[in-house]
């Protein structure tokens, strides 16, 4: 296994690949270091002396500047270095692209719900959703009442443990005895739904739709249509009390708006006009009910794989996230933009550093603009709060080696493959083109996940080099460990090891050829991502504006 590594030529920080002793001699190419300090895998060293101010490149672009000096070999770390990044403007340069061989794929399907405009879906789902937090209470009766009927609830794991402390308490089982036991794992049968080809009734609680901005009651409406308009859902009940800022007409507006030819069962339910709690609540479920039936008369059939949009996404990401698992989605959007798919690239605050880049490569001058005015807008929106981009990784990313923004951004771009990029999107705007749309998201991995998926994407392919579980309500979420060790000791939560990339047994461009064809059994529903197995549906729209 390398040691070291050079990510790209004109970088003045070398990474280690495995811990580094002090006293010793690593080599790379024409160069050879001798350590004064020991080094962790996944931190950097200086590959040569650094003078107090000195700029330090990474990914062959700014990632900071040097607080003091740093002799050659020595750690660099939040202790000697501190964020800094290139400046940018629009398009300042023409884009050429020469795609991936696809020949392999030109021929191939996936297994996914054709849908009566748009694109196909690679699930299907019925949502209920609250308009307004106000509604969460009724939600949860739906939510209780429909998925143990419809034989969709999942026993959770821990609770045949906590029977059996309960049951042991009964019996005068001591203190000690109790502090024994330890929960043990039997898997069980899953209860066959009523109707087994509707994948789920999903229930998307929130906190939001009134209490706080119009302007964030019209993103929440406009963020539930994509919801209710996406490819992977089959119809949709909404719950409204009446009274709050994200009206049933805003929420028309928005579908109307973004979504103009939408033509799925929508059953909307408003408390303050109903007779009574119960006469509300009695024709929502039995409406949904009907859905739910109705929607189980659909089949999957072959699509075409244009017909995906996968998004993007890291989470818990370290030292080695841009050197194997996310160049390795990278890759897989590449070969997907070049078969006539759509791949969505999110949290702008990890794009800092690389927006000149991602500028060039737009494919015109008024989009290269789009994407700067929303960056810096961003940026302006942070500082005004005391923050700003370079507050962007957190304890465990610098733990891990992300010590700067430009650091962590450098890497988690490249999620977003090589290919142009043919639209820039705001929050919460959907997908409407092939090849690579910019979203603009916070880098929150929820508040992002959630965004892709209401902007429209199918499955999302997911990286981490810690370890999260995060998952979807209704956009199938597979999980990429950056490292093997992760896949080992989290193997519940993760899907693909793209830790061979690091030992050298695998190559980017293998890795992400394995992925495109397991996020195309994952659409075809042949492969059920363990964030879909475990019930992982988190939902938290993006709250911009304060509470009034």
């Amino acid at each position: 296994m390398r040691s070291i590594l050079r990510i790209h030529p004109a970088d003045d920080l070398i990474v280690a690949l495995q811990p580094l002793k002090a006293g010793q001699t690593y080599q790379l190419d024409h160069e050879s270091w001798s350590l004064p300090g020991d080094v962790g895998a996944k931190q950097k060293f200086a590959a040569h002396d650094f003078a107090a101010g000195d700029r330090v490149t990474m990914y062959g672009v700014t990632v900071g500047r040097t607080t003091q000096a740093i002799t050659a070999g020595a750690l660099v770390h939040t202790h000697n270095l501190k964020h800094d990044s290139d400046a940018f403007g629009g398009k300042q340069q023409d884009f050429a692209w020469s795609g991936p061989d696809v020949s392999r794929w030109k021929s191939r399907t996936f297994a996914g719900y054709k849908r009566p405009t748009g694109r196909a879906g690679s699930a299907n789902y019925w949502v209920v959703i609250p308009l307004v937090f106000c509604e969460n209470r009724n939600l949860g009766f739906m939510r209780e009442a429909l998925l143990t009927e419809l034989g969709y609830k999942k026993t959770g794991p821990y609770q045949q443990f906590a029977r059996q402390l309960a049951t042991m308490h009964q019996k005068g089982a001591s203190k000690s005895e109790l502090e024994s036991l330890t929960a043990a794992f039997e898997k069980t049968a899953l209860p066959q739904p009523l109707f087994p080809h509707v994948d789920g009734v999903k229930f998307l609680e929130h906190g939001l739709g009134c209490g706080g901005t119009r302007q964030d009651a019209e993103a929440l409406c406009a963020l539930l249509a994509g919801y209710i308009a996406h490819p992977n859902v089959a119809g949709a009940t909404v719950l409204s009390l009446g009274c709050q800022h994200a009206q049933v007409s805003v929420l028309e507006k928005a579908l109307a708006d973004r979504h103009p030819h939408f033509s799925k069962p929508l059953h909307i339910f408003e408390q303050q006009k109903s007779a009574s709690e119960q006469d509300m609540m009695s024709r929502a479920i039995r409406t949904t009910f009907l859905g739910v039936a109705e929607a189980n008369e659909l089949r999957r059939e072959p699509c075409a794989i244009s017909d995906l949009i996968v998004g993007v996404e890291c989470g818990g990401s370290d030292g080695f996230s841009g050197i194997s698992a996310n160049p390795a989605i990278g890759h897989t959007a590449d070969l997907l933009v070049a078969l006539g798919g759509t791949a969505a690239l999110s949290e702008f605050p990890e794009l800092c550093g690389i927006e000149q880049e991602l500028s060039n490569r737009c494919v015109t001058a008024s989009l290269a603009d789009r994407f700067v005015q929303l960056m810096r807008s961003y940026q302006k929106a942070a500082e005004a709060c005391g923050s700003g981009f370079d507050a962007n990784p957190s304890p465990g990313n610098i733990r891990d080696g992300l010590i700067t923004d430009a650091i962590k951004s450098a890497g988690a771009a490249k999620k977003g493959g090589t290919s142009p990029v043919t639209d820039v999107l705001d929050y919460p705007e959907p997908i409407t083109k092939s090849g690579l749309a910019l979203v603009c998201t916070p880098g929150n991995d929820v508040e992002s996940t959630t965004a892709l998926a209401g902007a429209g994407c199918t499955v999302m392919l997911f990286t981490t080099g810690l370890g999260t579980p995060t998952g979807n309500p209704i956009c199938p979420t597979l999980k990429i460990s950056t490292n093997t060790e992760l896949a080992l000791r989290m193997g519940d939560v993760i899907d693909y090891d793209a830790g061979p990339i690091i030992t050298g047994k695998k190559t980017v461009e293998q890795a992400g050829e394995e992925l495109l064809d397991l996020t195309i059994a994952t659409a075809s529903g042949a492969y059920m991502p363990k964030a879909v197995a475990l019930g992982q549906d988190d939902f938290l729209p993006w709250k911009r504006g304060v509470s009034l």
